[in-house]
């Protein structure tokens, strides 16, 4: 059959919404896809893959299979009886004032805002405590329908001049421009659309290091001269680092340094500087090491994070002249409590911990005194702080499951944590509660998992319960709010959290005992924790969901290949899915193959092979229901692994629950959505969840 044959096809199922809901709400079977069973032999095992077709993203029967997949999700959820009413509840929830910490620079404040009726963020700045927020840039005018967005990328020490990038539909790439802050003119410095991963500016201005992105060639370290043809900008760093290693770079606060560094994956890291105000060479400063380091400097002192013979993180200073470990000199020792970051603040050091995956900041000098901690609202995560080593006042922003991020001031002079802007939602965070149990995993690793809920539900094994899990690339899932968890706790679900190995929580070892061969822990920590909600009468396996974005993807989908019987339902967003051909796939993330595996090589296909859940799908097997989503400008995690997923889903399974795809066909990775579509798309994974755990909202 011909492409424009299969395409008429495909088209014949495209319904109106809510004609697939009868009277009885019966769903009846998805568009048909056809199966082209391509055969190969990897290693020694034949593998036949049944969709490969549907890798192709812009053939004609590609594009009218996504169509029919739409209109038939929209199909069976627009028919929800509470669709409506979930919709308005929660643009109530996610439509509020939402701001994030300052960036304070030559006496200037900058920061990102959204009001209530602002589909996208705007960049203001304050030309000084107590001056009004005057509009710097606005992303609205960028396109009709509010899917262009601005970041803001780094401003000059002196508050002069900005560097920010314009994203398009949430695809990774984007445009990089400049702009002067006193005319709140665009400069003719323009870099055009790309792979850019990090900018940061001269103190005063004059110019801008700039890592970008090849998939070929990976990742390289330029310089731009403002005023200058960015073709001429010359490489000054990362030539010959193959492309799974990320390289960046950093100006000094004072502007006499250039620190790089070099990630090897997320297992381990480099740092090197160069002295520029002596114009030196680019130095080595530690490499070589099985370990990670971050480093700043305090002045002209250069301060590093390791875990390096500390799992926990230690902080130490390295003389860069002579940066032997033997001459290091340990400013905060290891602990307990794993260190996720530190700040450069009034010539001290702010340094943020994670105990039992929350919060906790600690002030010592440089000479490695104790200050104490600072206050916190409670428990809750610290996010995106942001403090001068030549100013004592510094800004964060804080979160948990039930406080919507606000953001706080603190002064180390005299050790005050004040509010420095709160939002104002139409939620009752008194009326909620959260708890952290500790759950034994398959080897009997303990497992710290979080519980929000209501105050008073009657825990009688019947709640509709949401779980939540990412495991991997050493990022810690702590505590936060969202108005998507707030809705489904005012219906009276309950929500859990999972940290599961892989991640960050509990320093280096937490995460290594969950990537490569290792990865299975992952998973094994997941259905752990839902046994354990069943065990303890939270919920049972049918009104159980699971939810996982991205790497949180691949999670809940091996978790239903390996144990269906445990769920009913499941949230799974933008995944990895194929780990087997994920090597060969077109991605912007080519040191995820480090964390992951490469299926091309024979020691690391077998534990590939053993999980991989496009793989694992059985015909015949009583799958939960299960609502992918994913976007064409999705450039970090390809969607040909949702579209497979979901055909090769929806032709095995025998449990009658559907298995449907939300597929944008402008959104991606990194965002990019306004707030009113991502208000109708979370409506929709909110009636999915109503419709298939039999809930009845309330309002």
């Amino acid at each position: 059959m011909k492409d424009g044959a299969r395409a008429a096809t495909l088209l014949g199922f495209l319904l109106a919404p809510g004609a697939y809901l009868g009277a009885q709400g019966a769903i009846p079977p998805p568009p048909a896809t056809r199966q082209d069973n391509v055969r190969e032999v990897l290693h020694g095992v034949a593998i036949v893959d049944p969709y490969r077709w549907l890798e192709d993203q812009a053939s004609p029967e590609t594009r009218a299979w996504i169509e029919a997949q739409n209109r038939y999700t929209l199909g069976v959820l627009e028919g929800t009886p509470s669709r409506g009413a979930i919709r308005d509840r929660l643009s109530a929830l996610s439509r509020y004032d939402v701001q994030g910490a300052p960036l304070a620079k030559g006496g200037r404040y900058f920061l990102l805002k959204r009001r209530v009726q602002d589909d996208l963020a705007i960049l203001y700045v304050r030309q000084g405590r107590g001056s009004p927020d005057e509009v710097l840039l606005d992303p609205h005018p960028l396109s009709p329908d509010h899917t262009t967005d601005v970041s803001l990328e780094d401003v000059s020490g002196d508050g002069r001049v900005l560097v920010y990038g314009v994203r398009r539909g949430g695809e990774d790439e984007t445009e990089l421009r400049v702009r002067e802050v006193k005319t709140h003119a665009d400069l003719p410095d323009v870099l055009p659309r790309a792979l850019y991963r990090g900018v940061s500016l001269k103190a005063d201005g004059s110019g801008f290091y700039y890592a970008l992105q090849s998939r070929e060639t990976g990742i390289r370290i330029r310089y731009h001269g403002l005023g200058t043809p960015t073709s001429h900008d010359p490489e000054v760093f990362g030539g010959g680092y193959e492309p799974s290693a990320w390289v960046g770079a950093r100006v000094s606060e004072n502007g006499r340094h250039v620190l790089f560094d070099v990630q090897y994956g997320w297992a381990r890291s480099e740092v090197f500087v160069q002295d520029l105000a002596n114009a030196g060479p680019v130095k080595p400063v530690v490499t070589g090491f099985d370990a990670h380091f971050q480093a700043d400097f305090a002045g002209d002192r250069l301060i590093l994070l390791t875990d390096w013979q500390a799992p926990n993180g230690r902080i130490v200073e390295v003389d860069p002249v002579d940066p032997a470990p033997a001459h290091w000199r340990e400013i905060v020792p290891s602990t307990a409590d794993a260190i996720q970051s530190f700040t450069l603040v009034g010539g001290k050091l702010v340094v943020h911990y994670l105990h039992d995956v929350t919060s906790r900041l600690a002030v010592f000098s440089l000479d490695g005194k104790d200050r104490g901690a600072l206050a916190l609202p409670g428990p809750g995560t610290v996010s995106r702080i942001e403090g001068r080593f030549e100013s004592g006042e510094f800004f964060f922003d804080f979160t948990s499951y039930t406080l919507p991020r606000a953001t706080y001031r603190a002064d180390l002079a005299g050790g005050a944590v004040e509010p420095f802007w709160r939002p104002r939602v139409p939620f009752d965070p008194d009326a909620f509660e959260s708890m952290q149990v500790w759950v034994p995993s398959k080897d009997g690793t303990r497992v710290p998992m979080f519980i929000v809920q209501r105050k008073g539900l009657a825990v009688d094994g019947q709640r509709p319960t949401l779980l939540y899990g990412y495991g991997g690339f050493n990022v810690s899932i702590t505590p936060h709010w969202s108005a998507f968890v707030a809705w489904w706790l005012e219906q009276g679900g309950v929500y859990a959290v999972a940290n599961l190995r892989g991640g960050a929580e509990f320093g280096e070892a937490w995460h290594r005992a969950g990537m490569l061969e290792k990865k299975q822990n992952v998973f094994d920590d997941f259905v752990a924790a839902s046994e354990w909600l069943i065990a303890n009468r939270y919920t049972s396996a049918s009104r159980l969901a699971i939810q996982g974005v991205s790497n949180g993807g691949l999670l809940v989908a091996a978790a239903l290949t390996q144990r269906p019987d445990l769920y009913r339902a499941v949230l799974c967003g933008f995944p990895d899915l194929d780990m087997v051909g994920y090597y060969r796939f077109p991605n912007n993330n080519p040191p995820a193959l480090l964390e992951y595996g490469d299926a091309s090589k024979p020691e690391q296909f077998p534990f590939l092979y053993a999980y991989s859940p496009y793989q694992k799908v059985t015909p015949g097997i009583r799958y939960p229901a299960v609502l992918f989503s994913t976007g064409d400008a999705d450039t970090r995690v390809p969607p040909l692994q949702a579209r497979k997923m979901t055909a090769r889903l929806q032709a095995a399974t025998t449990s009658g629950w559907p298995v449907l795809l939300l597929y944008d066909t402008k959104a991606g990775h990194a965002g990019g959505r306004p707030i009113g579509k991502i208000v109708e798309d979370e409506s929709l994974e909110l009636a999915f969840l109503v419709q298939q755990l039999g809930m009845a909202p309330t309002r």
